[in-house]
This record gives C-alpha cells, sequence and structure tokens, in this order.
C-alpha cells in the first residue's frame, strides 16, 4: 500500500494542473455568452469557436493527468 508521501506529488500535480483549465474553461464559457447575447447571428460561429479552445483547454488537463501517472509509476 502507498504512503502519503508517494501519492503527495501526483496529487498535487493534478490539483494544481486542473485549475488553470477549469478557469479558462469558464472564462470561455463567460465570453461566449456574453458575445452571444450581444450578436445573436454569430451564435453558430461562435459556438464554433468555443467548443474549440475548450477541447485545447481540455487537453492541457489531460497532459495534467499523464505527467501524475509518470510521476507515480516511474
Amino acid at each position: 500500500m502507498a504512503d502519503a508521501s508517494t501519492l503527495f506529488g501526483p496529487g498535487m500535480t493534478i490539483a494544481l494542473g486542473t485549475i488553470a483549465p477549469a478557469l479558462a474553461i469558464g472564462m470561455m464559457a463567460s465570453k461566449a455568452m456574453e458575445a452571444t447575447g450581444r450578436n445573436p447571428e454569430a451564435a453558430n460561429e461562435i459556438r464554433t469557436s468555443l467548443i474549440l479552445a475548450i477541447a485545447f483547454a481540455e487537453a492541457i488537463a489531460i497532459y495534467v493527468l499523464v505527467i501524475a501517472l509518470i510521476i507515480k509509476f516511474v
């Protein structure tokens, strides 16, 4: 069984590494809703750009997970 010292590194990596993507996704969604409210005709273009940007931000969180697994098992 793993003790606390071997789980601290991966745990902190995931905790700190997912804060930035979570904040970024929230800010992007907020600005997209604001932009859609100002210009409803551009909603399709805004939605497309938003989904692409969220995918890139979420990729950072997946990279953090991979790094945490490397720290844990290597």
